[in-house]
């Protein structure tokens, strides 16, 4: 259990130390386009994926470096992705909210809210059919749950008792609009109720907490009883893409949810439980900082795709 969760706190920090590297890249023109950082969500992605395998599925929305870091992605290729140039995951051409990583098990991403829902559910189809056990996990937003496809996706993955985990990671917004303004709902695991599907509410800012419930989550999946609903209370720290000042959100909220940071907490819980020193755990910081600024470094020396590559990878049907 031990080196388990201090391979947590590895991760964690690398997400961290990602999300923090290509802020600072985006804020020197380094890289371009929108970009949507998870700064304070790392509890919600990490907690979630540390108990999946590698060849079960996992969607994400416009948030999805953490999801993606945490299901195991190479960070270089996740980074030289979002720079645009040839040895990205998608050889430059998806940029942050297409992201793809096969050989880890994350299949897209979308910049549609709540795109990947439906998606998840083919997926969830395939494990099923496919009858080794694996299981189709989807990262969403509170805002995904005004969507009429995310209602349409719980109702058809409860009847067809489908292997998948829906993780909803609620950090009150809806891009610039908070959760109150939007719906009268508070909690989006009481939709999960009304189609009969096993739902639970958990701290998103505890990983262990949110590895515990999708762990049962999953583990009901992998058995054949269908799909659970896990809703991760928690909060983004940077406004809702780069550049966004915020100016919607109370200080006083975000001061409260910067205190709530679930990496210090995760430190704080290991230092008191006597597996981690504080020492170490810097070292573990430290270590995943240089990972990425390496990454970095060999992202911007990669060459930009090809002028012909344009129309290559391109596919359309008849």
């Amino acid at each position: 259990m031990k080196e388990q969760h201090l391979e947590i706190l590895r991760t964690m920090w690398t997400v961290r130390a990602f999300e923090e590297k290509v802020s600072e890249l985006y804020a020197k023109a380094q890289l371009e386009g929108l970009l949507h950082l998870g700064i304070g969500q790392e509890g919600s992605s990490v907690g979630a994926c540390s108990v999946l395998s590698r060849d079960d599925y996992v969607f994400g929305g416009h948030r999805a470096h953490p999801h993606i870091i945490a299901k195991g992605a190479d960070i270089r290729g996740v980074l030289a992705e979002l720079a645009g140039r040839v040895t990205g995951l998608c050889r430059g051409k998806g940029g942050s909210m297409h992201l793809v990583a096969r050989d880890a098990g994350f299949v897209t991403a979308t910049g549609v809210v709540g795109g990947c829902i439906p998606l998840a559910l083919g997926g969830g189809l395939v494990c099923r059919e496919a009858g080794k056990g694996q299981v189709s996990v989807v990262f969403f937003g509170d805002g995904a749950g005004q969507t009429g496809v995310f209602h349409e996706s719980l109702n058809i993955a409860a009847l067809w008792k489908l292997p998948v985990v829906f993780v909803c990671e609620n950090n009150g917004y809806a891009e610039f609009t908070p959760l109150s303004a939007h719906t009268l709902v508070d909690r989006l695991a009481n939709y999960a109720k009304t189609y009969g599907m096993p739902n639970v509410i958990v701290d998103g800012n505890d990983v262990l907490a949110v590895r515990a419930a999708v762990e049962e989550s999953v583990t009901r999946a992998r058995a054949g009883e269908g799909p659970s609903f896990v809703e991760c209370i928690t909060y983004r720290l940077r406004g809702h893409y780069e550049g966004d000042g915020a100016k919607y959100r109370e200080q006083a909220e975000q001061a409260e949810w910067k205190a709530k940071d679930p990496i210090a907490r995760f430190v704080r819980h290991l230092s008191s439980e006597g597996i981690c020193s504080e020492r170490q755990a810097a070292d573990i910081e430290r270590e995943a900082r240089e990972a990425v600024a390496a990454a970095a470094e060999a992202a911007l020396a990669a060459p930009w795709p090809a002028d012909g590559e344009v129309t290559s990878q391109v596919f359309a049907g008849e």
